[in-house]
């Protein structure tokens, strides 16, 4: 059998096996990537390449910026900043029907966008918002869905880890992926909304609206919540404007989010070696699997599997609107059992180039991509944001899901319209001059 062939087909099956027998995914594809190097360069070259690869693909400065990002939302976690946006996204949201479900969406919204990771947003804001719908009357089960749903917003909206990593991948601008996810992660907490309006209309007097706030509270509510918020406004801002990159905007709300702490007085001193624990746990996650993706990267290309396949997509259509309805589905299911890292580590590589040759922007890609996945992380049998929100809850799994299919559908409208719509994705990028 030619070696490049072989090769195909020991990633192939090792991935599949490995995936199957719950493997971790790191040791999945590190060995299945391994295994599939000796055919192609031997045993002793394999040992050597890989370990190569695994190196120079962590030794990169714009991946401090994971790290960096990770540790800032973890202290926000720690820090009592979710009570000031719960707080803050009920004055937006208090005149509206079921405003307490509205509330905890905004603050999945507020909150994600400030953290950049969805399973924190899921854990902080249905930690404060779970007990006060139960005492507002609604089913929990309910409230459950309503944030494990909106929480992978913040996912999309700036700053987002997912899209650095797809950025890595892809040699796509950063601060375009930013600009570019913000639309899509605004329209994501506008069809969770409707979704609970919706909810309301249907139990006309069974869900109460909490307490009107005055002009005069709701000004106090959002001035104490504006220095969480501020850190957005750094962070985004300074990429654009050209005074520091993403890795040194990282490391700027690193030290910004320790400085709102200290002034809150939510973290002591003592609680730092956990913080700094949690945050290398995660952070060593998603370094391992970038490292073991260079050495999956290597072998396709060397192996030439990317250009095999785009040849047998561009063979079997030339409809550029049948190709991302056939990618959309495979990035739905994928997202079901896999994390949005080794997802984009595994699959850009190979899509890519064919979305390329439609002439599909990267940037509009990036963020079709991560939509896709982002549904994936509440979707079962693997969705850790579903895991997170039920437990949160104290509910198990399938009860939730029967209230998450409502959620599901207006997502996936949205998703459609981000996808065939590439202006949602691209217009902001486009005017602030970071794509042509």
């Amino acid at each position: 059998m030619d070696p490049a062939a072989l090769a195909g087909l020991i990633l192939l099956v090792g991935i599949i096996i490995g995936i199957a027998s719950s493997v971790p995914i790191a040791v999945v594809i590190g060995l299945s990537a391994f295994l599939a190097a000796i055919p192609l360069v031997g045993l002793e070259q394999a040992a050597l390449v890989s370990a190569q690869q695994v190196f120079s693909g962590i030794n990169s400065f714009p991946l401090l910026a994971i790290p960096l990002f990770v540790l800032a939302g973890v202290i926000m976690n720690n820090g009592g900043i979710a009570g000031r946006l719960v707080d803050a996204a009920k004055v937006v949201t208090g005149r509206m029907p079921a405003s307490i479900a509205q509330t905890n969406v905004v603050a999945n919204g507020l909150f994600g966008s400030v953290s950049g990771a969805a399973v924190a947003s899921a854990a902080a804001v249905g930690t404060v918002m779970g007990p006060r719908m139960a005492q507002e009357g609604y089913d929990r089960r309910f409230g459950a869905a309503v944030n494990i749903a909106s929480a992978p917003a913040g996912m999309l909206i700036p700053p987002s880890n997912t899209f650095i990593v797809y950025a890595l991948v892809s040699g796509s601008s950063i601060a375009a992926l930013f600009m570019a996810g913000l639309v899509p992660g605004l329209l994501w907490v506008l069809a969770c909304m409707v979704v609970v309006y919706l909810h309301a209309r249907r139990r006309p007097g069974r869900l109460r609206t909490e307490e009107r706030v005055s002009p005069a509270q709701g000004l106090v509510v959002v001035w104490r919540a504006v220095p969480s918020l501020l850190m957005i406004v750094i962070v985004v801002g300074g990429i654009l404007s050209g005074f520091f990159t993403a890795t040194e905007s990282a490391s700027i709300a690193v030290v910004y989010c320790l400085v709102l702490s200290a002034i809150y007085r939510s973290i002591r001193f003592t609680d730092l070696p956990q913080i700094l624990m949690d945050a290398g746990r995660t952070t060593a996650i998603v370094m391992l699997l970038v490292g073991v993706s260079t050495v999956l990267a290597f072998v396709m290309s060397f192996a030439r599997i990317p250009e095999v396949i785009s040849g047998f997509v561009l063979g079997f259509t030339g409809s550029d609107v049948v190709i991302l309805l056939l990618m959309m589905v495979v990035l739905l299911v994928i997202g079901t059992f896999m994390d949005p890292t080794p997802a984009i580590l595994i699959f850009v590589p190979i899509f890519l180039p064919i979305v390329q040759e439609f002439g599909i922007d990267p940037v509009h890609f990036g963020v079709m991509v991560v939509m896709n996945l982002s549904l994936g992380v509440i979707t079962p049998p693997v969705g850790n944001v579903l895991f997170v929100g039920a437990r949160v809850a104290r509910l198990r799994i399938e009860p939730v899901i029967n209230r998450l299919w409502a959620f599901f559908v207006a997502l996936l409208v949205t998703l459609f319209l981000v996808v065939f719509v590439p202006q949602f994705s691209l217009w902001l990028p486009t005017f602030l001059g970071l794509i042509n």
